[in-house]
């Protein structure tokens, strides 16, 4: 059957991925929002259905005045001896740690760390051994893949750190990933850097600790040259065998919001490449090394889509998310409507502002709400940042009740338009297309176009970071209570975009 890529689209970057039971799993970072790691699953490799987070508690991360980017880095999930293990790195704190549970869907464990350095770890068992590897430098200094042996119950290191591979020679040694497949270990990593010149390499050896071989014909998966293409970035690799025994790597990408304009802001999306292995047990991936948008697999199954998002057909718990630890009494969540009540901190700061938000997901659409509220402010906020956002939002000045678009970019904070309000309430409208957001206000039948934002200035290569857009609902304000209604955000599919008439 065939597929199309992304297969998860929207903000998931870093995915990783096992098997067990009969069924796949997949995490993603999370960074700076909260639940973190979200946990999915699947029967095909193809559809994937969220299921929960690996980290609900604020004792398992600290993410307090965590910046932009910060906090929840690449978790890699393993399963061993019937226990699920999820490992990770807190980018902001600089520790690693792990988590299990021996129910999927059920809590997982406290934090158990391990005192190494680097990001991106990863952990491979092999008997009664297991071992834990991240990027960084060893005992000894040297940089690159570094491994040691740890206790699984205590995290405590039985091996000193050793550098095991340095890569191919790209910058940004990254994502270690250590498999056994037949006589050989394949050490499997991200080099480039997380953007446009991202690849996945590899290597293999005898011996789990080396000497590792490289494949002469790194990178065996990048989108780095292969333009004019909508999708680039792939990189950050996971590989996982079906149950036809077929091999694939799950990755991430991107895509961009035109063919010929280098932007993205939909954040870093999951990717399923296929991978074929030689006689002589070294693999290929994708088409000739790069990643297409179709691909076939074996299996009869159909790839659902979904585009429509509202209240009642999403979960508050899944597919919705908090900056930082929430202050949940600030939140009345039903099956049709959100109650925000308001604080005096402002989604311009990195802390934990009265905001509840789900990603975008595609580019063309649209996204309305209705929204009232008391006093202060409260609205939708196309969120990129801290310091990138544009909002549309209904605010009390004095005695009268207006509508205004706010467009923030880095220092600039512009007020586009302001439109006085009958009423401390109406619709918020928002179209949606690659580039750029057209915003309204709809009151008593009459619309009102307050202006138009740039979806270039909410993208990764402005803004800087790790993630991708989210919508946002907020409110600021001590004695603001605002009750959002009718969320409605529907997807259009976009028009092919044909390279050279």
């Amino acid at each position: 059957m065939k597929y199309n890529n992304p297969i998860v689209k929207g903000f998931y970057p870093d995915p990783s991925v096992c098997f067990a039971n009969g069924k796949y799993y997949m995490v993603c970072s999370s960074f700076q929002y909260f639940p973190g790691v979200p946990l999915f699953e699947s029967n095909d490799l193809v559809n994937w259905t969220q299921i929960g987070h690996v980290l609900t508690r604020k004792n398992q991360i600290m993410l307090e005045k965590v910046n932009s980017s910060g906090g929840v880095f690449a978790p890699t999930i393993r399963f061993h001896n019937g226990r699920f293990y999820m490992v990770t790195t807190n980018d902001t704190t600089h520790q690693h740690f792990y988590v299990y549970t021996d129910d999927i869907h059920k809590e997982w464990s406290d934090p158990i760390y391990v005192d190494q350095n680097g990001i991106d770890p990863s952990l491979y068992f092999e008997g009664d051994k297991t071992y834990f590897m991240s990027n960084g430098s060893d005992d000894t200094g040297k940089p690159g893949v570094i491994q040691c042996e740890i206790d699984i119950e205590t995290g405590k290191k039985l091996s000193p750190s050793t550098c095991i591979w340095q890569g191919s020679g790209g910058r940004y040694l990254e994502s270690p990933h250590l498999y056994k497949i037949g006589d050989w270990y394949y050490l499997m990593a991200a080099e480039g850097g997380t953007e446009y010149g991202h690849m996945v390499t590899y290597a293999r050896s005898s011996s789990v600790w080396g000497p590792f071989e490289n494949y002469k014909s790194n990178p065996v998966l990048t989108n780095r040259n292969k333009a004019p293409y909508i999708i680039q970035g792939i990189g950050h690799g996971d590989l996982i065998r079906d149950t036809n025994g077929d091999w694939h790597i799950l990755c991430l990408g991107f895509r961009q919001i035109h063919i010929w304009h280098t932007f993205h802001n939909l954040g870093r999306e999951v990717f399923l490449i296929p991978v074929s292995f030689d006689q002589d047990g070294w693999f290929t991936a994708g088409n000739d090394g790069t990643a297409e948008e179709t691909y076939e697999l074996k299996g009869d199954f159909e790839q659902i889509t979904k585009d429509t998002y509202t209240f009642e057909n999403t979960n508050w718990n899944l597919d919705w998310c908090f900056l930082r630890h929430p202050h949940l009494e600030n939140y009345t969540l039903e099956d049709n409507k959100a109650i925000l009540r308001g604080t005096s901190v402002t989604i311009d700061e990195a802390d934990s502002p009265t905001f509840l938000a789900i990603r975008q997901r595609d580019f063309k659409g649209n996204l309305r709400c209705h929204l009232s509220i008391d006093t202060g402010e409260a609205g939708i906020t196309i969120y990129m940042s801290e310091l990138e956002h544009y909002d549309i939002a209904i605010r009390k000045n004095k005695e009268q009740y207006e509508c205004v678009l706010k467009l923030n970019v880095g220092t600039i904070k512009h007020e586009e338009k302001v439109v006085p309000l009958a009423n401390p309430e109406a619709d918020l409208c928002i179209r949606l297309d690659n580039e750029e957001y057209t915003f309204s206000v709809k009151e008593q039948g009459k619309e009102t176009i307050l202006g138009k934002g740039m979806t270039r200035y909410l993208s990764s290569e402005v803004s800087g970071g790790f993630t991708g857009v989210l919508f946002g609902m907020y409110a600021i304000g001590e004695q603001n209570t605002a009750t959002f209604t009718d969320f409605n955000c529907h997807y259009e599919e976009n028009e092919p975009i044909t390279v050279f008439a």
